[in-house]
């Protein structure tokens, strides 16, 4: 294993401090534009990327984020652990009695939310094979069911920023947004894991739905009784001569733990702790919910949020392999579906015409979720660089979007969302 040197440290430390210091001056903005500070972090992030610093002084970009060495593994695990922290505190928001409420709503919205994006991607990769390359004559139902997968998820991490930044992840349309985003990418991440373990490595179906019986079993435990368990474990916590700092450590240990669990039985590690959130943020009330988040929220929301953010934009070179055709087709049926599905769904559950649309841009933010998949499919062989520039342009600018339009749509009187100082 290579060691880490003196100059390692020094450019780590470096790394951090201007993707934090831009992170925080480009957030600021935004908050004064009356926008989600989400929004200015990802700018930030693609103004210290490829796209722009790595062409204008590709030099000082090379040596300020080497992509070799110790320091890109370095900085990777912290916005990784950083995720997972945020994924925490996005879950201990989540009330599931709003949740039981709105059940109808939430699955009116998660169905439509899905089920169109998904035909949609499905069909396009079939209907514009010469847009596709290589990959649509190597294997086409691997990647027609990758791509269809690709247009159905949500981003979790980037549209809980966007809800919290605006206020609103404990009104209707937040609960309805963070439910059913949670429900895409669940579904979503299976059918990825099922169509590689089935499709392209060769597994047998059984396998892969024993391990999809595992992810359902923890859902169904987590949403059940683990909830209860874990409401009482924080009140007890809350109690403790040891709070705050006892609570943080073993919020922590859980993170941690949940998160291997998750990537353990096939699904994405920031499920774990979401859910984990959700079972510890349930039956707090009052003072002792608002003691529980401000601590982990000074923790995670502080450092760890607009590191992470940042990273998003850094990983993504818009120059390279850059096809029109391809990113503008992409672009345009995932955000059609996404907006349609997601605005049907909610209006068949009882949502206003604006309230509906919100929930159907909220769940049109793609970020970093949409940049894993694509990731992994190709690190797979199943897509080839100009798919993958195409997805990750997706992600940003849907991401990007989705704050804007939704505190435009809610910008009314008897629902206007409250903003962060």
């Amino acid at each position: 294993m290579e060691a880490v040197t003196r100059q390692d440290t020094i450019l780590f430390c470096l790394q951090l401090g201007v993707m934090l210091g831009m992170a925080l001056a480009f957030g600021r903005v935004m908050q004064q534009l009356r926008q989600p500070r989400v929004v200015g972090e990802l700018a930030a992030g693609i103004l210290l990327g490829p796209t722009l610093f790595g062409a204008l002084a590709p030099h000082l970009h090379g040596w300020l984020f080497p992509e070799t060495g110790s320091t890109p593994v370095l900085r990777e695990g912290i916005i990784r652990i950083g995720m997972l922290f945020f994924m925490f505190v996005a879950g201990l928001e989540v009330e599931l009695s709003q949740t039981r409420r709105l059940a109808r709503g939430i699955a009116f919205t998660s169905g439509f939310g899905m089920a169109v994006p998904f035909i949609l991607g499905y069909g396009i990769v079939f209907l514009f094979p010469g847009l596709w390359g290589a990959p649509v004559q190597a294997h086409s139902q691997v990647l027609a069911l990758t791509i269809a997968t690709a247009l159905s998820i949500s981003a979790l991490p980037i549209i809980g920023r966007i809800l919290m930044d605006l206020g609103l992840m404990q009104r209707d349309v937040g609960v309805t947004v963070m439910a059913a985003a949670a429900v895409n990418d669940l579904l979503g991440w299976s059918i990825f894991a099922l169509v590689i373990e089935t499709l392209l490595h060769g597994n047998s179906w059984t396998k892969a739905g024993e391990m999809l019986l595992v992810a359902i079993v923890v859902v169904a435990f987590t949403l059940g009784p683990g909830r209860r368990l874990g409401g009482a474990v924080l009140r007890r916590m809350g109690a403790s001569p040891a709070w705050p700092s006892g609570f943080v450590g073993v919020i922590a240990v859980l993170v941690l733990v949940s998160a291997a669990s998750a990537e353990a039985v096939g699904i994405h590690a920031i499920f774990g702790p979401f859910l984990v959130g959700i079972m510890m943020g349930q039956g707090l009330k009052g003072e002792s919910q608002q003691k529980a988040h401000e601590v982990i929220s000074r923790f995670a929301l502080s450092f760890f949020a607009p590191l992470y953010f940042v990273s998003v934009g850094l990983k993504a070179n818009f120059l390279a392999d850059f096809d029109i055709g391809l990113v503008t087709l992409v672009l345009v049926v995932a955000t059609a579906g996404k907006l349609f599905g997601g605005a049907l769904g909610a209006r068949l559950g009882g949502m206003t015409h604006r309230e509906a649309l919100a929930v159907g841009f909220g769940l049109n933010a793609r970020g970093a979720m949409e940049m894993i998949l694509a990731s992994v499919a190709l690190e797979y062989g199943i897509i080839d660089r100009p798919i993958f520039v195409a997805l990750v342009i997706l992600a940003l600018v849907t991401s990007m979007l989705s704050g804007p339009a939704m505190q435009s749509l809610m910008a009314h009187p008897k629902i206007m969302p409250k903003f962060e100082t």
